[in-house]
C-alpha cells in the first residue's frame, strides 16, 4: 500500500501536466533510417563506428527545442541519454562512446536540461537497458542484438554482471550530475531480460535515494506491449510510477485489479519512426494529435509526443509545423487538458468530456442536425461558455427536444432552430460550469 500511496503523491504534477515531448536523437540520425537501424540491418560496431566519427550536430540548439515544446503547450520532456546502440549524449566517465568524444565535443544532455529548465519545463531522461555496443551485453542469443545468430559471436564470453555494474554506474551519473531530474524513462524489458535480471530493486533504490521525487516508468519489468505488476494490489518495488503504452491509447484507460485508475502515458510518434528517418513523410495531422491528446486526458492519461531531430540537430520542419498548430489550439483550450481527467459523465457520441471539479469540458468533434444533446445534464448546468473566447453558448429548450427531459441542449446559432458549423473544426470546446 505504501508503494501505491507514494506513487499517487509523486505523480500529481505529472497527471496535471498531461502533455510532454519525447526526443529520440543519436548517431542513428546520420543513416537516417530510424533508431533501430543497427538491429534491422545487422550493423556491427565496426561498421557503425563511421557515424560516431562523423557526428557533428552543428545546428543543435536545445533552447529552440525547448521553446517549440513550450509553445506547443507541453509541460515536460524526455530525451534519450542513451539508446539501444549504446551511444551516450552525456559525458559519462564510464565510457569513451559519448558525445564529448565526437566532433560535437560537449555534453549535449547538460545543454538540453538547462534549456528546458529555463523554459519552466520538467526534464526527463530516457535510458536504454539494452546496449549493442558494450562487449558484455549478450549478442549471439539475444533476439534484438545486431549480431544475433552471427557465428562469429557464438562462443563469445559475456560478463553480464560487469555490464550491469556499468549500467547502474551510468544511471548513478545521470541522477547525480545534473541537478533535479523529474522523470527517468527506462526502456525496455523482454523475455528473460526482466525485473531482477537488471538488479531492478537495487537500481530503483539507488535512483530514489539520489532523486527522491523522481518518477519512473514501468519498463524495468515490461515492454511497450505489457504492464508488469503496476496494475496489481501488490506492485513490485520496480513496477514504476506510470504505465507506458506505446503507439496505442488504451480503450478504457488503465486501471488496477479493482478498477481504480493508475497513472499512464501513451508515447506516440509523429510519423512512423522514433529516430530521424529521412524518407518517412507519413506525419500525423495536428488535428489528429490534438484529438488523441483529448482522448488520453478523457481516460486519465498523458501523451508523450515524439520528435526525431536530424543529424545536424534540427527538429524536422514538418514536426515544428505540427507543434505550432497544436500550440495555437492549446493556447485557447489548454484549460480543458491541464489538471483535467476522466469525467463522471459517460462519453458522448459527438466527442469527449474532460473534467476538473465543477468544470466539465465538452470536446465537440462533430456537429448536429439541430441542438446538440448533452445527455443527462438538464438542470445541472450553471452556465456554458466557448472556452476559446469566453462567449456564451446558449442552453436551449426548443419545441423539438421536449421529449427528452433528462438532457440539456446547446446551440451555437443565432437562431436556435438551426444548426451552424462548429466554431473550431479541430475540436470545439465548451466549458460547462456545473451547479
Amino acid at each position: 500500500m505504501d508503494i501505491i500511496r507514494e506513487r499517487t503523491e509523486r505523480t500529481k504534477w505529472f497527471l496535471s501536466s498531461r502533455f510532454g515531448m519525447f526526443i529520440h536523437w543519436g548517431l542513428y540520425a546520420i543513416p537516417a533510417r530510424g533508431e533501430w537501424v543497427r538491429s534491422i540491418e545487422r550493423i556491427s560496431n565496426e561498421e557503425y563506428q563511421k557515424y560516431f566519427e562523423e557526428f557533428d550536430p552543428v545546428d543543435y540548439n536545445p533552447k529552440a527545442w525547448a521553446k517549440a515544446a513550450k509553445d506547443a503547450g507541453m509541460k515536460y520532456a524526455v530525451m534519450t541519454a542513451k539508446h539501444h546502440d549504446g551511444f551516450c549524449l552525456f559525458d559519462s566517465k564510464l565510457t569513451d562512446y559519448k558525445a564529448t568524444n565526437t566532433k560535437a565535443g560537449r555534453d549535449l544532455i547538460k545543454e538540453y536540461i538547462e534549456a528546458f529548465r529555463e523554459e519552466g519545463l520538467k526534464v526527463g531522461l530516457y535510458y536504454s537497458l539494452l546496449d549493442w555496443h558494450h562487449d558484455d551485453y549478450p549478442a549471439y542469443s539475444d533476439q534484438f542484438h545486431p549480431m544475433r545468430g552471427n557465428e562469429a559471436y557464438k562462443d563469445k564470453q559475456h560478463n553480464f554482471e560487469k555490464y550491469l555494474d556499468y549500467m547502474h554506474g551510468q544511471i548513478r551519473e545521470l541522477c547525480t550530475n545534473y541537478g533535479k531530474i523529474d522523470i527517468i524513462w527506462f526502456d525496455f524489458s523482454y523475455g528473460e531480460m526482466i525485473g531482477e535480471k537488471w538488479r531492478a530493486t537495487e537500481l530503483v533504490n539507488m535512483v530514489r535515494s539520489l532523486q527522491p521525487g523522481i518518477i519512473i516508468d514501468n519498463r524495468l519489468e515490461a515492454g511497450g506491449d505489457s504492464f508488469g505488476s503496476i496494475r496489481t494490489k501488490n506492485p513490485a518495488i520496480y513496477s514504476g510510477d506510470f504505465a507506458s503504452p506505446e503507439q496505442v491509447i488504451p480503450p478504457k484507460g488503465i486501471t488496477d485489479e479493482e478498477g481504480n485508475s493508475i497513472p499512464w502515458e501513451a508515447c506516440v510518434t509523429m510519423n512512423y519512426h522514433w529516430g530521424y528517418c529521412a524518407s518517412d513523410k507519413n506525419y500525423k495531422s495536428a488535428k489528429l494529435i490534438i484529438r488523441k491528446l483529448v482522448e488520453c486526458t478523457s481516460k486519465n492519461g498523458n501523451m508523450l509526443l515524439n520528435v526525431g531531430p536530424d543529424a545536424k540537430g534540427n527538429i524536422p520542419e514538418e514536426s515544428l509545423n505540427i507543434l505550432s498548430e497544436i500550440g495555437k489550439w492549446m493556447k485557447k483550450n489548454g484549460k480543458s487538458i491541464y489538471n483535467c481527467g476522466m469525467s463522471e459523465y459517460q462519453k458522448p457520441e459527438w466527442g469527449y468530456y474532460t473534467q476538473n471539479g465543477k468544470l466539465l469540458y465538452a470536446h465537440i468533434l462533430q456537429g448536429s442536425l439541430g441542438p446538440l444533446c448533452l445527455p443527462g445534464l438538464n438542470g445541472k448546468i450553471k452556465k456554458a461558455r466557448l472556452l476559446a473566447d469566453g462567449s456564451e453558448v446558449k442552453i436551449v429548450k426548443t419545441w423539438n427536444v421536449t421529449q427528452f427531459p433528462d438532457d440539456a441542449f446547446i446551440n451555437f446559432a443565432e437562431n436556435e432552430h438551426f444548426p451552424v458549423e462548429l466554431p473550431d473544426e479541430i475540436d470545439t470546446v465548451v466549458e460547462l460550469e456545473l451547479l
